[in-house]
């Protein structure tokens, strides 16, 4: 690590081709791999079975369902999974924490507060078809997280020190979630809609929603690999990180807005779907050990391609009906977490 950390290896560079650089290709392909085929299932994945694919070409209404309803849902899954996963890498690197997720922060409390009081004041529902209802959830459960993250950072005093940070965050997520409570409760006619926007939903994700997802996830990327060297040197401790020079006041900054922004955007489209960020940048570590930059890749596709093959079972398991897609990445996620804590206390390699 510390070699990658001095040159400033690109990730996936293919020199210096070590084991582990092999194990991050050979992860990278298959992630791909896989996700191109589940995008196949999931185009052939809902209410009205495989024949609205096999008469997609000769039927309009079959067309439709395919092209604006199953391929964005099961696209826009890949992309709100991904950027819950680089969120959790982010996280996970930032606070030295394999406990921390993308909700840390307080986005997740303050997201479902602005949906709550959007729905308390306009009397709207989130299975609402009209774009300018949805694009008014959307927008506030983007400005509630956007607020939440706002709080922490005001009670924490700025990022200077991440302890208080993540005091701040536990905090500033309780308090918002029973302020969301009691707008549950004096508005009970939305206890419906917060539940379903509690257990997350894909199915309402459009091609615009796609287009503003894989931007916001392009600006993230792209700002947490350049900032991956700080992760890297916080790995090593935070007095070594400031003795190799790293500005660890705007680059931690940089960071929480990278995490603020994909946690944000995600919540906005699909609503809180657990563990995905969490159980992501796990699965890549057991994998393959590497460096931050490539951790952050990886993360995000493994947690593009959790939240896909979720939402595609979500539609199958009881079709024609349909399970919360964040149900099931709570049970699988949950699951695989309790089975590594089992098998790292097993080992004495720690908890996590």
């Amino acid at each position: 690590m510390n070699r990658d950390l001095a040159s400033g290896a690109a990730p996936f560079s293919l020199r210096n081709n070590t084991p582990e650089q092999r194990k991050a290709w050979w992860l990278m392909l298959g992630l791909l791999a896989v996700a191109f085929i589940t995008t196949i299932i999931g185009a052939s994945v809902g209410s009205t079975g495989f024949e609205s694919v096999l008469h997609a070409r000769d039927d309009a209404v079959a067309w439709q369902i395919v092209w604006d309803i199953r391929l964005p849902r099961t696209l826009g899954a890949w992309i709100t999974g991904a950027l819950l996963g680089l969120a959790g890498a982010v996280a996970q690197g930032l606070f030295r924490n394999p406990l921390a997720d993308p909700f840390l922060l307080g986005s997740a409390s303050g997201a479902a507060l602005g949906v709550a009081v959007a729905l308390a004041l306009f009397h709207v529902s989130p299975f609402a078809t009209q774009w300018v209802v949805r694009l008014g959830l959307t927008g506030a459960a983007f400005a509630g997280a956007v607020m939440g993250v706002l709080l922490t950072l005001t009670l924490a005093k700025g990022v200077q020190h991440t302890l208080r940070l993540l005091l701040a965050g536990v905090i500033v997520g309780v308090v918002l979630g029973a302020a969301r409570d009691l707008v549950t409760l004096a508005v009970p006619e939305i206890l419906q809609a917060m539940q379903a926007f509690s257990l997350g939903s894909t199915g309402f994700i459009s091609w615009t929603s796609c287009a503003l997802m894989v931007c916001m996830w392009g600006v993230c990327m792209v700002t947490a690999w350049m900032l991956s060297h700080m992760l890297d040197g916080l790995s090593l401790g935070e007095a070594t990180a400031r003795s190799l020079g790293l500005p660890m006041v705007p680059m931690r900054a940089a960071l929480v807005g990278v995490l603020a922004l994909a946690t944000g955007t995600a919540v906005a489209h699909t609503g809180l779907i657990a563990f995905v960020g969490l159980a992501a940048p796990h699965l890549v570590r057991s994998i393959a050990r590497t460096t931050h930059g490539r951790l952050i890749m990886l993360s995000s596709l493994m947690g593009g391609v959790l939240l896909m093959v979720a939402d595609v079972l979500a539609r199958w398991l009881v079709a024609p009906q349909e399970l919360p897609v964040g149900v099931l990445t709570g049970l699988v996620g949950g699951s695989y977490l309790l089975w590594l804590m089992h098998r790292r206390t097993a080992r004495g390699s720690g908890v996590l």
